[in-house]
Formats: structure tokens, sequence, C-alpha cells
């Protein structure tokens, strides 16, 4: 079951006001794309200890209603197809609409989990009112109000319910990659380089054509399943369609990989779609290497990769340690080198420290500049131990956990980076009671 949750329903029904509800006090992921009404959004949502990702589909331009009516129904398909589960957002005010029914009519054909969500109801009238719901034929019918988030706890306890655990989430002896990245950055060329030309041994693992296809490469001593996202639908939709299915496909195989290649293209730099997948990837704790492709068409000085480096890791600060490759797809320029980094990103993303190890080099650490104090309380770290989790993630046992300032979990993260390689890989830190 891939962690993805779609939010589906026509405009105005409070889609957006639910998924803000979802993604709470987080700073929601916001992908600037040309042609909708508004941003698409799409961000993380933990709950009941499962993280999973959320996508509000979001409006489209109102050319003219049949347009916006077949865009919506597009949308629907798209999301029964890349999510695990669905979330079908309707309105107590307007009553049951001609296109709540024939979304609901698509969406009871689909073996993935649909809970209906019938949105503001928020008194008695409303709650007697959303009783005419029951008829759209979804067993999973949950009334609430998403402004106030009456209702939203026990529709998310069904979701989770339905979501596959985090802790099933098992490293593979094999590393899983995922080429992501904006439309028409090279991520075919990549694909059909390692895989495709040459005498690769290549074992196409399930998939039709509308599923991620895994295929296992094994050559020159290196074995890894690439997870080809990368033009398996044509081109014959709209836009808005293109750009949604884009992002889905994007979300999907980060969810299913361990590292993933963000490819960026060298003429137009880091953009904003980048960025969004950047936070997300690096928000789901998956391995990241970064691959600047179309390199052989630029202009070249002495340091211009050093300082095209230096300007991407600006703006992906705080998190800089990373490998950024300079390859060109279509001249299979350093893809191998790119293959050997998120190899080596993977392995640093699997290692365990001995808990000695740990306290004696970060002791020490600790020991040359130690939290500042809160209040006048002395705060002090007494132990230091890796947490069996399928990411790197350490536990500092302390007197005062909630008193560290951000400043001093930087510190340690570089600490942790400085004396061990997590080159590629998000670290994470808790304070925990001592």
């Amino acid at each position: 079951m891939v962690n993805i949750v779609a939010v589906v329903g026509r405009p105005n029904v409070g889609k957006s006001t639910f998924y803000n509800r979802m993604v709470g006090g987080r700073q929601a992921i916001v992908d600037d794309v040309s042609g909708v009404t508004r941003d698409r959004m799409y961000g993380t949502c933990e709950w009941n200890g499962k993280t999973f990702t959320v996508v509000d589909t979001g409006g489209f331009v109102k050319d003219s209603d049949e347009i916006f009516e077949v865009a919506i129904r597009d949308q629907v398909k798209i999301a029964i197809e890349e999510a695990g589960v669905i979330i079908f957002l309707v309105d107590v005010t307007t009553g049951i609409t001609d296109l709540d029914l024939q979304m609901a009519q698509m969406l009871r054909r689909t073996d993935k989990p649909v809970i209906l969500g019938v949105n503001k109801v928020d008194n008695h009238q409303r709650m007697m009112d959303a009783n005419e719901f029951w008829s759209l034929g979804f067993d999973e019918t949950h009334f609430l109000a998403a402004i106030s988030g009456s209702g939203t706890g026990d529709l998310l306890d069904v979701v989770t319910d339905k979501l596959a655990d985090d802790a099933n989430v098992e490293e593979s002896d094999i590393p899983k990659f995922a080429i992501v990245g904006r439309p028409n950055v090279g991520k075919s060329s990549l694909t059909n380089a390692l895989l495709g030309v040459e005498r690769n041994i290549v074992t196409p693992i399930a998939g039709t054509t509308r599923d991620p296809i895994h295929s296992t490469y094994s050559k020159y001593g290196k074995e890894f399943m690439l997870i080809d996202t990368a033009g398996i639908r044509k081109k014959r939709k709209v836009h808005e369609d293109l750009e949604f299915y884009s992002v889905m496909r994007a979300i999907r195989a980060i969810e299913e990989s361990d590292v993933c290649f963000l490819m960026i293209d060298a003429q137009t730099g880091i953009e904003a779609q980048d960025m969004s997948i950047f936070n997300l990837a690096k928000k789901r704790n998956k391995g990241l290497v970064l691959l600047v492709n179309k390199w052989d068409l630029m202009d070249k000085e002495t340091n211009t990769a050093r300082d095209f480096e230096a300007e991407l890791k600006k703006k992906m600060a705080p998190f800089v340690d990373l490998p950024v490759i300079f390859i060109s797809a279509l001249e299979k320029q350093r893809i191998f080198k790119a293959v050997e980094a998120g190899i080596q990103v993977h392995e640093n993303r699997n290692q365990k420290i001995k808990t000695s190890v740990l306290n004696e080099v970060i002791g020490d650490a600790i020991e040359a500049y130690e939290p500042p104090s809160h209040r006048g309380k002395f705060i002090k770290i007494k132990y230091i131990t890796q947490l069996p989790t399928y990411y790197p993630a350490f536990a500092f046992f302390c007197n005062y956990p909630k008193h560290i300032k951000e400043s001093y979990r930087n510190y340690l993260e570089n600490q942790l980076r400085k004396n061990f390689n997590f080159k590629g890989v998000p670290i994470g830190i808790f304070f925990r009671k001592k």
C-alpha cells in the first residue's frame, strides 16, 4: 500500500481547508503549476504513529462547464490510479449535486479504500441534512467541519487504519532508486542510458503501462532497482492533467524508493517544483543525490561547476550535505558516477553506529560546547543511542529535553555528519527525558 492520500471533490467543498487541517502546523509544500486557478499542494501528515503524503487536488480554469467537468473527472481517475486511500469530500450546504453523483459512480468502481467526508456539518440541522449522503453508497461516511476540526480526527483514524505501517517499510539489500524531477529535464534519457541501450541484465518485475516499472540493473558489479516513472503515459491529456499526473507519479516514486535522484536542468537551474520534490523526499527521510543534467550544453569556465553547486546548496540550506553530480544523460557523461553516488548514499542511510562509539565521539563534542542553559537551568545530555528506524535517527537523553534550542540541534547534527558519513541522508534527532 502506497502511503499517498488524495483529497478529491468538486470546487468549493472545502478541500483546501481540510488539507490544511491534515498537514497541521507544518509548512505545506506548495507547487506552482501554471494553468490552474491556484497552487497545487502536497504535504506530509502524521497521525497515530503513521506518516503519509496528502495531495490536495486543486481547481481548474473554468473555460467552460464541459471542459471543467472533464478535467475534474480526469483528476479523480488519476487519484484512483496513484493514491493508497482516497478521501471524497462533499458539502452538506449544497446537498448532492450532479457532479458529486458522477464522481461517486467512478469511485465506487475502484478497489481502493474510499472515505466519504461530508464537510461543513457544524450544527444540529446540518447533522440531520448530512444523512442524505449515505445514499451515495460508501460504507465509510463521516460528518465533519474542516474549519473547526470537528470530526476530522475520526476520519484520520480510519485513513491510518487503511495505510501501511511506517515500521513495515523494510530496507532491501538491493537499493531502490527513483529518478524524479520536473517534466523534460531528461529523466527518460537517463533511464534509457542506464537500462535500455547497452547489454544490461534487465528484469521487468510487475507493472502495467500505468504502474511504475521496477527494473533490476546488474552490471559492472553494481546492482540496484530502478523505479522508472518517466514517459509512461502518452501526452494526450490536457496540460493540467499532465502536471497533476507528474506530481502524483513523483510522490509515488519517492514513497517507494530508498534513494531519490533529483534531476534538474542545468540551463534553467533549480525552480520551485524542484524544491517541492526535494522537500518532500527530505521529509520522508529518503536518500538524495542531485543530478544536474544537460551539463554538456553549458558554457563553462574554470569555476562554473563550483559556483553552480554553491548556488544550489544556498537554496537547499540547511540540508547541504549531499552529492551533486554534473551529468549529460544523452551523452552518457558521468552517469555511472551518479550510480556510485546513489549506492554510497544507500549505504550511508543503512549504517548503524555502536552506542559506545556514539557516546565517545559525540560526548566529546558536547563537552566542548555544552547546551545553553534555560532560565538558569543547566541542561545535561547523559546518553546517546541510535534508534531502530529505517533511516538514521538518534535519541539524546537529557534532563530538560524541551528546552534544547534549534541552534544546538543543528550543532549536534553537524557533529554527527563531521564524524560519520551521512552524505545525502536526512538525520532524525530526538531529545528524550532521562
